[in-house]
């Protein structure tokens, strides 16, 4: 096996509950090992956090731009960075690395504003850098069974494409209760123009997008704030027309009792369909039209080698959320050893990258502008 690639993380320190999901997918599979970090926006904290990381003192940094600096300059300096900072940083931050040459994974979404994602466009088709969009979610065995199968024309055309994620955690005001995550994702200045449309909207969309490869026409939205004061949306509901006819709706919501992760994608076409549930991951149900209902298992009998490819363990020991994640820095990890080998990267890696985050962007930029039009059809390509 290759050394592990050298990674540094921008945000996800002590406080934040995704870098450390980051860092143990990164890890899972042995291919990375973190490096450096500016991993808070106050110095303070930052020093902090990589202590109790057990990074040296001299690789973690009180700000990104001192990082991206140094890194770039030193022998053994990083060769990738995670950057899960609030929304509105993803651009300044991954610009700063991606020029240096810098491989970058991402969080989701691309960026807070449209302006800023076709800027990043602009900085990552003039590097050699690669970048990366960790939709997780699309790392799933299941997920990628149901992809091989829609690619294979087992469901035939398809004619409704349904996916919802559904929370409960913004019941309340948790943003004026000194939760972090909900201050930033209700701040429009941090998290962008799009509220829960952003944080899971986007997940939603793209997921349905990754396993259908329908392209989206046009969208009509109904966004709400249901918790009073609160600045950017609770819960949406979208109608969708992809292109070749078939129609989809997707719900998003984090104000729903009851739900914690529920994020369901069930698609229907002329000969079947499927239907996927992240709570319970490692099973895909087959619906042939005619025909019994049938259980599809991650790393059991029937699974499509696009599944057993990213399965770690026998079939009956449940896999999940962190080996979905590890998939994707797994994958992550296959793309940059290609890259710097100088060879093609391989066919079977299914990675998210600048067009699936542009698109990202789009999509809840015009779910903004639909309901602010009173919930009309905006094609998704002319905002």
């Amino acid at each position: 096996m290759s050394d592990p690639i050298k990674l540094g993380m921008v945000g996800g320190g002590n406080d934040a509950s995704i870098g450390a999901v980051h860092r143990i997918a990164a890890r899972l599979d042995g291919e990375f090992v973190l490096t450096a970090g500016a991993l808070s926006s106050t110095p303070e904290k930052a020093m902090a956090s990589g202590k109790a990381l057990g990074l040296a003192a001299d690789r973690t940094y009180p700000t990104f731009l001192d990082m991206a600096k140094r890194e770039a300059r030193l022998k053994d300096g990083i060769e990738a960075v995670a950057i899960v900072t609030p929304n509105h940083l993803h651009y300044p931050v991954a610009r700063e690395f991606i020029k240096r040459g810098i491989h970058v994974i991402c969080d989701k979404p691309l960026t807070s504003t449209l302006s800023d994602a076709k800027k990043m466009e602009v900085a990552v088709r003039k590097s050699d850098a690669l970048f990366i969009l960790s939709h997780n979610y699309t790392g799933y065995p299941m997920i990628r069974q149901a992809k091989e199968m829609i690619a294979d024309d087992t469901l035939g055309n398809l004619r409704m494409i349904q996916v919802e994620y559904v929370q409960d955690w913004l019941t309340e005001p948790a943003e004026e209760l000194g939760v972090k995550q909900a201050e930033w994702r209700t701040d429009p200045a941090r998290s962008g123009v799009g509220g829960a449309i952003g944080d899971i909207g986007t997940h939603a969309y793209n997921l349905a997008r990754f396993v259908t490869g329908y392209k989206l026409d046009s969208l009509a939205a109904d966004l709400d704030s249901f918790v009073p004061g609160r600045r950017l949306d609770d819960n949406a509901h979208v109608m969708m027309r992809f292109e070749g006819g078939a129609k989809g709706m997707l719900w998003c919501s984090q104000v729903a009792p009851g739900n914690e992760n529920n994020l369901r994608l069930r698609i229907f076409g002329e000969n079947g369909g499927i239907e996927w549930s992240q709570e319970d991951p490692n099973y895909l149900w087959y619906s042939p039209y005619g025909a019994p209902k049938q259980l599809l298992t991650r790393a059991g009998s029937g699974a499509a080698d696009s599944a057993n490819a990213v399965s770690r363990t026998p079939g009956g020991h449940p896999e999940g959320y962190l080996e979905g994640f590890a998939n994707i820095y797994t994958e992550a990890a296959k793309a940059i050893r290609a890259v710097g080998a100088a060879k093609p990267i391989p066919t079977d890696i299914k990675l998210q990258g600048i067009e699936e985050g542009i698109e990202g962007v789009r999509f809840l930029t015009a779910c903004v502008q639909s309901s602010k039009r009173n919930s009309a059809w905006v094609s998704l390509w002319q905002v």
